[in-house]
């Protein structure tokens, strides 16, 4: 029951926040809540190039267009109708480009496993821990999607920089990140959902993406949006990774 009302009081408090800004506010219409726990980082605003995996019905990406004026927006979401919703409130300009697909590892068919509640969708079977700690979040069916690497959609002359790469796949995290081989040297910020337990069968977790990303020359900026189960057992978080040498944050 507590976890149940921080919920609740959570959701109340980013539906203020969302009626405040009109921005905001229009989407509601098309049933979409813009991303507000985003405001609590503090990433500068000078982004350039915003690449959103895992767009949904466009959360994350109203959230993007807003703080982020000058950047163009690239948005994957595999999912139709979704992505209709994502393409209603997200201006159809030449600084927004939407790609009916999912991103990973290798250029493919696979099934994509379709939650209840469609945010919750993924490439990886829907576990047990996920439905108990987000109920509402069981699969509903299953499709075939398109999967293709990053770095085959897009090349490094696309990329304006300074780059912010933002992932929120349900488990897919790491396929995601080695899809991104050739133009990951262009990416200058890293946020990624990522997750301490495994909520999807065979998920990469925080462990795993950190070394990837490590790795890779980037490093850890800070956690936000932590998310817990009953008993308090810490699920996930937003973690948010940069260059060596790049700042993302202000303040």
């Amino acid at each position: 029951m507590a976890l149940r009302g921080q919920r609740l009081i959570s959701s109340l408090r980013k539906l203020v926040v969302v009626l405040g800004e009109p921005h905001y506010r229009r989407a509601l219409l098309h049933g979409v809540a813009a991303s507000v726990e985003h405001e609590a980082i503090p990433l500068r605003g000078d982004f350039r190039t915003v690449i959103d995996a895992g767009a949904n019905r466009g959360q994350f990406a109203l959230f993007a267009t807003r703080r982020f004026p000058q950047a163009m927006m690239l948005c994957f979401e595999p999912l139709a109708a979704p992505r209709r919703k994502l393409e209603r409130v997200i201006n159809q300009t030449s600084q927004v480009s939407v790609f009916d697909t999912a991103l990973g590892a290798r250029n493919e068919p696979a099934e994509f496993h379709v939650s209840i509640a469609d945010d919750s969708s993924s490439l990886l079977p829907i576990g047990h821990r996920q439905r108990d700690a987000f109920p509402g979040t069981e699969e509903r069916t299953t499709i075939l999607v398109h999967v293709q690497r990053l770095d085959e959609v897009v090349t490094p002359a696309d990329l304006t920089a300074p780059v912010l790469l933002k992932i929120d796949v349900q488990g897919g995290e790491l396929g995601v990140l080695q899809g991104a081989a050739s133009v990951l040297g262009c990416i200058d910020a890293v946020l990624v959902e990522a997750s301490f337990v495994e909520l999807y069968a065979g998920q990469s977790l925080v462990d795993e993406v950190w070394r990837f990303l490590t790795l890779e020359g980037f490093t850890c900026r800070g956690v936000w949006s932590v998310a817990y189960g009953p008993g308090h057992e810490c699920l996930q978080g937003d973690f948010l990774f940069a260059r060596e040498g790049f700042e993302p944050l202000v303040g």
